[in-house]
């Protein structure tokens, strides 16, 4: 296995008023994987992805990556891990205003000893035409390429989206799962992705199932439907 995540339990708040959002969650993905984290507002998806990316801590448990065990890393060490093996994909797009949709994809890339090729990146991502436009000058959709394409120009081993389609249309949701199978093909990146779609969880190799801060059901997807096949 290549994630492990172990027994994690997190709590917010101060003592006495303390409001616990994970309560002893574990599962495991092999790398290459796509797993979707599916589970209503509230139920502790979005501060389980905050953990396995390192923007949050845990109260105890694991998290091993790799040979990397998160919780033994210093600031530092956290800090590069990020740096060098991870991406995020969030619902909003964090774009820079004044910089066009090729400065904002290379923006990753300096992230990065081995970044993937811009130009190839660029026709992959649909956005060629689109390249030197600025980000008020360009679809939602079309932003949110823009920032799945600076997520993965380093070339993380594990690709984080947190809601990525929450902003979207359904045609143009379609369009963005489609990439992120995409990439997954390509360039083998691990996909975990947190929604509150049912649907979304056909188009998975593994699916977590969250509610009240545990685990429900976690199953293996034998058969997955593509993304255009999806309906909702």
């Amino acid at each position: 296995m290549y994630l492990k995540i172990n027994d994690i339990t997190k709590s917010y708040g101060e003592e006495g008023n303390r409001t616990q959002v994970l309560r002893g969650v574990s599962f495991e993905l092999d790398r290459g994987e796509i797993c979707v984290l599916l589970g209503p507002s509230g139920s502790g998806k979005s501060t389980l992805l905050n953990i396995i990316g390192g923007i949050d801590t845990l109260d105890s448990g694991s998290v091993v990556i790799g040979d990397h065990i998160m919780e033994r890393m210093n600031e530092k060490e956290l800090s590069l891990y990020r740096r060098d093996h991870l991406g995020y994909v969030f619902q909003s797009y964090n774009l820079i205003p004044n910089l066009t949709v090729k400065e904002n994809i290379e923006v990753g890339a300096y992230l990065s000893d081995h970044p993937l090729d811009l130009d190839e990146l660029i026709r992959t991502l649909g956005l060629e035409e689109h390249r030197d436009k600025l980000p008020n000058q360009i679809s939602g959709g079309q932003q949110q390429r823009t920032s799945i394409g600076r997520a993965i120009i380093k070339n993380p081993d594990i690709l984080l989206c947190d809601e990525p389609t929450g902003a979207l249309d359904y045609n143009t949701s379609k369009e963005i799962l489609a990439l992120i199978e995409e990439i997954n093909h390509k360039y083998g990146s691990t996909v975990i992705m947190v929604t509150h779609n049912e649907a979304f969880r056909l188009m998975a190799d593994r699916v977590v199932i969250l509610r009240d801060g545990q685990i429900r059901e976690s199953y293996f997807n034998e058969i997955k439907t593509p993304s255009s096949k999806l309906e909702w």
